[in-house]
């Protein structure tokens, strides 16, 4: 194992303690660096808190700013956060107006936010849920239930953003940020494992000549495993799987976000979007927004993945919107 670090029992911690030196917009909650949060939070106005595992930056943490998220609780590399962290944030965070949970479709994060949701409410903290449940590959067409949040989570944050920054009561913000989580559909590809510092080995094996289409942000198993192909053929593959559910007959507009899993050249991920363009401009798409760049990695892993949001008249704007967080930047066109 090659990495930067020191002992990996505290790599987690260490790596938060430079992200608090570096951006003083972001602080933490009492003594538990985990309990991430803006410096400043805004009065009345609907709290955002997501969270879950290190190890995939900057999903979740790095989307807490201005006009995003405003806390996040930090669990170990692909670790839950605790619910007694996920209540400190929320405490933080709520402003009167209640606290919306956003995050991924996962066992760990689903009971632990279920538990700090309940102890919040006997505080009088009122919370709504949306989980993330864009990955295509994790489960069959109406078996949404099942299916993981993975990079696609992004474009609900950013409707959350500005869903709440526009003060709307909590549950004006969660419908739109269902609609968007609802509208999202994601799949990846990967080339290569990742190493858990904690481990010390990576967490699958893949042939130098195969790459895996649909496998998790984790390591879970894609839908098929084949030998690498050239970069256009494997848009093609990947793209299918998002036009079996989405079509642009009446609704044309979409935000597309290509994203690097920690190990992917950016020159690689507009080779991506090149094709991925090409292919949803055949299906009668029209490309409103366009995201390119790291949103939600695995450690080092080489690979990306395709998210596709068919937009309305209501997300628009708000995927539009300025943002500003440590980890993303966006000015509004």
């Amino acid at each position: 194992m090659k990495k930067f670090i020191n002992d990996p029992e505290h790599f987690v911690d260490e790596m938060l303690e430079g992200i608090y030196l570096a951006h003083p917009e972001v602080t933490h909650v009492g003594d538990d660096l985990r309990c991430f949060v803006r410096t400043e939070p805004v009065p009345g106005k609907v709290g955002l808190v997501t969270g879950g595992g290190s190890g995939h930056l900057p999903l979740f943490l790095g989307f807490v700013g201005h006009n995003m998220l405003d806390g996040a609780g930090v669990g170990g590399v692909f670790q839950s956060p605790s619910s007694e962290q996920v209540l400190e944030v929320t405490r933080h965070v709520d402003q009167g107006a209640g606290v919306l949970y956003l995050y991924g479709n996962y066992t760990g994060d689903l009971m632990n936010f279920d538990m700090a949701g309940e102890l919040a409410g006997l505080e009088d903290i009122q919370t709504m849920t949306v989980l993330g449940r864009d990955d295509v590959a994790s489960s069959v067409v109406g078996e949404k239930h099942k299916r993981r949040g993975v990079a696609g989570i992004f474009f609900a944050y950013k409707a959350a953003g500005a869903a709440a920054a526009a003060m709307h009561p909590l549950a004006e913000v969660a419908r739109l940020t269902q609609k968007a989580s609802d509208r999202t559909r994601t799949i990846g590809v990967a080339l290569s494992p990742c190493i858990v510092p904690e481990v010390g080995r990576p967490s699958f094996q893949i042939g130098e000549d195969e790459m895996e289409i649909g496998m998790g942000i984790h390591g879970e198993p894609g839908i098929t495993r084949k030998t690498l192909t050239p970069a256009d053929p494997m848009v093609d593959e990947m793209m299918a799987r998002i036009l079996a559910e989405q079509t642009y007959d009446t609704e044309g507009d979409v935000a597309v976000l290509i994203n690097g899993l920690g190990a992917t050249p950016l020159e690689e991920l507009y080779v991506i979007y090149r094709r991925t363009a090409q292919v949803l401009e055949q299906a009668g798409a029209r490309i409103k927004h366009v995201f390119i760049g790291e949103f939600a990695t695995s450690m080092e892993m080489a690979g990306a993945s395709i998210s596709v949001l068919q937009l309305d008249d209501e997300l628009e704007p708000l995927i539009a919107m300025d943002a500003n967080t440590p980890f993303f930047k966006h000015i509004a066109r």
